[in-house]
């Protein structure tokens, strides 16, 4: 009977404390791994691929933010891809709507109510706004705000924008 009532409650704290990690990755934070080098130098900014997996970043996604579409010029954003919907992208908000914005694809383009346009760091590797036009805020799925592993790059992901992306 000691063995039956001891599994019952490890069944049973497990499976709260599964409920409880859930409801904070859904709706408060997540760590997510950075893949690729679109965003080198602020993530990746070694990517040797022999030592990928002990080296790319992981970050912190707080989604506070997506109650009220709080973004600034500069975040940097995980969003679902507008081309595939289970991928996810990670990259800095360089435009909001109203802001004008001119690449060698588009002339000028207006960001509309309700969009923003997203380019990576690492502007010859990344498919960006550049390549897909103004993403809705709805794909949006967090900020960035740390990253949390390789131990040695801990901190914080600072907003910027860079001079080369500030729209004119």
């Amino acid at each position: 009977m000691g063995t039956v009532n001891f599994i019952w409650n490890l069944t049973k704290n497990y499976f709260t404390f599964g409920l409880i990690g859930l409801t904070v990755s859904d709706r408060y934070a997540s760590i997510v791994p950075v893949g690729g080098i679109s965003m080198s130098p602020t993530f990746n900014p070694h990517d040797d691929s022999s030592m990928r997996a002990l080296t790319r970043d992981f970050v912190l996604v707080e989604k506070l933010c997506l109650e009220k579409y709080k973004f600034s010029l500069g975040d940097v954003v995980v969003f679902s891809s507008p081309t595939n919907h289970k991928e996810k992208n990670i990259k800095r908000i360089t435009a909001l709507p109203g802001d004008l914005v001119s690449t060698p694809h588009y002339d000028a383009v207006v960001i509309p109510e309700g969009h923003c346009w997203v380019e990576g760091d690492n502007q010859a590797w990344s498919l960006d706004s550049r390549s897909f036009g103004p993403i809705p805020l709805g794909l949006v799925r967090g900020r960035v705000t740390h990253v949390v592993w390789p131990p040695h790059r801990v901190g914080k992901v600072e907003r910027m924008t860079p001079k080369s992306l500030t729209p004119f």
